[in-house]
């Protein structure tokens, strides 16, 4: 397995009308921030985005185009009719990468049995991995554990590693 490059960068990305207008804070973007610097990466944010597909698109690509290794997004995954991350993230993905997608929501599952609606997709840009995953801090918990053991071999296999 590899090990997490030390210049490795992520950028946080909340999908949410209401925390971006700030009716509350950003708990679970605040949460994946934290969760990914004790992974080691250096990050960015969270920047909070309202649900809009054009605004997401328009944070998506100029992280994409920073150079970031991953980026993760928290929020907007559910079946509401705002739910739209999705959506904005497949605007911008190049490649799909559903495994990733399908393992959070089947970690969840046990506990919160609620996980399977989750509508997150993952995939690549350029060399940035991006995944979505669920607006709780309990969600970005359950999608933590299963990037945390990935994102070394991701990041070195998009940096151009061949194992």
């Amino acid at each position: 397995m590899s090990e997490l490059p030390a210049d490795a960068r992520a950028v946080v990305v909340t999908a949410s009308n209401r925390a971006s207008a700030g009716v509350y804070p950003d708990r679970s973007g605040q949460a994946l921030a934290e969760g990914l610097q004790s992974l080691g990466f250096t990050v960015d944010g969270p920047h909070v985005c309202r649900d809009d597909v054009d605004a997401l698109v328009e944070v998506l690509r100029e992280a994409v185009a920073s150079g970031t290794d991953v980026v993760l997004t928290t929020g907007g995954t559910g079946l509401s009719p705002t739910d739209v991350t999705p959506e904005a993230t497949r605007v911008v993905l190049e490649r799909e990468a559903p495994g990733i997608a399908e393992a959070v929501r089947r970690y969840g599952e046990p506990s919160v049995p609620t996980s399977v609606l989750s509508r997150g997709t993952a995939g690549t840009a350029g060399r940035t991995l991006i995944v979505n995953l669920p607006g709780s801090t309990g969600g970005v918990r359950d999608g933590l554990a299963v990037l945390g053991p990935l994102l070394p071999h991701v990041v070195s296999q998009l940096r151009g590693g061949d194992h």
